[in-house]
């Protein structure tokens, strides 16, 4: 069965081939060079560059899995969450490639989409398993009992994670996207001259919140700024220190949830997820527990067709569709 997966949801316009969960192709058109002057996404900049990618993008892709356009046999599309501008360029595109090449088309929920990626690449990878979506948009932490069967434990309550490292960054005059480049400042700081405080929630949920890191590096930069000129705190110990809260803070939620549930398998997907500090600190408590964590690989950790298609796969396997007047839902949840 091949189907073609199509991702607008933000800033990434992406189409993908696959053959079961095989991937043929998997074409991504980023826009961050379009976004970066201005240390964040545009909608309407990024709406109207989909515009413009997406035929070009789709047409790559299927070249690149040197298959003939009417060999498909069903299209999946992103309809929410996301971006309104966005979402409606990339489902309005599957549509009418649909229609005119008279075939099905699944409209995919991008959360679920990011949550069943490490099926992709992991072979023992199965259900239950406690999955975390972590990126610039979503930081939800899920318990997957099965196909289309999942329970929202956790979610933010202000800034996603990846909301956040953007922020900060801006705040410390680092590029965009923040993610990378704080890592990439984190690794020449010392992460232990600066405490920065992790959020602890008064109910005891299992949600997350990052407005109060957020503020206190703020404030951290105002009441030493002395130091920050005269070299004995670095921008990059910053970097780290945040990082280091940020994180860990990610990390401890899993230990809680982990402690609770006692399931063995952890997705950790999303863009954040390949964040390498993130992944060493997992992968310490996943050896103390003897647990299993999957996170795919940096591709199908971003914005991606090829997690699209996967699940739209899924959905044709059960014969399940979308009618032709499924709209966007930019609020969508999983």
């Amino acid at each position: 069965m091949l189907i073609l997966g199509i991702e607008t949801s933000c800033d990434e316009t992406s189409a993908a081939i696959l053959k079961g969960k095989k991937i043929l192709s998997n074409i991504i058109f980023s826009q961050i060079e379009k976004h970066k002057i201005f240390g964040g996404v545009v909608p309407e900049i990024a709406a109207r560059e989909h515009l413009n990618q997406i035929p070009f993008v789709v047409d790559e892709c299927i070249k690149d899995a040197n298959i003939k356009l009417n060999q498909i046999d069903g299209i999946a599309v992103t309809y929410g969450p996301g971006l309104a501008g966005s979402l409606i360029v990339g489902l309005s595109y599957g549509k009418a490639m649909a229609f005119a090449l008279k075939k099905k088309f699944i409209g995919i929920n991008h959360l679920e989409a990011h949550l069943l990626s490490p099926f992709i690449e992991y072979d023992d990878f199965d259900f239950p398993f406690i999955g975390l979506v972590v990126s610039g948009g979503h930081t939800n932490v899920y318990i997957a009992e099965e196909f289309g069967k999942y329970k929202i434990i956790g979610s933010t309550r202000d800034d996603a994670a990846g909301e956040a490292f953007d922020k900060i960054a801006k705040l410390l005059g680092l590029s965009y996207p923040g993610g990378p480049s704080i890592s990439k400042a984190a690794k020449e700081g010392n992460p232990k001259k600066i405490v920065f405080p992790q959020a602890q929630m008064k109910d005891k949920s299992f949600d997350f919140s990052f407005s109060g890191i957020k503020t206190s590096v703020l404030y951290f930069l105002k009441e030493n700024e002395d130091k920050i000129k005269s070299g004995e705190i670095t921008i990059q110990d910053i970097a780290a220190a945040f990082q280091k809260a940020a994180i860990r803070s990610i990390v401890n939620k899993i230990k809680r949830i982990y402690k609770k549930y006692k399931i063995k398998n952890i997705a950790i997907t999303g863009g954040v997820a390949a964040n390498g500090y993130l992944k060493e600190e997992i992968s310490l408590f996943a050896k103390e527990k003897k647990l299993n964590v999957f996170i795919p690989s940096t591709i199908l950790c971003t914005d991606n067709g090829a997690m699209v298609a996967y699940v739209g796969y899924l959905y044709m396997k059960q014969n399940k569709f979308s009618q032709w007047n499924l709209d966007i839902v930019p609020e969508l949840k999983l």
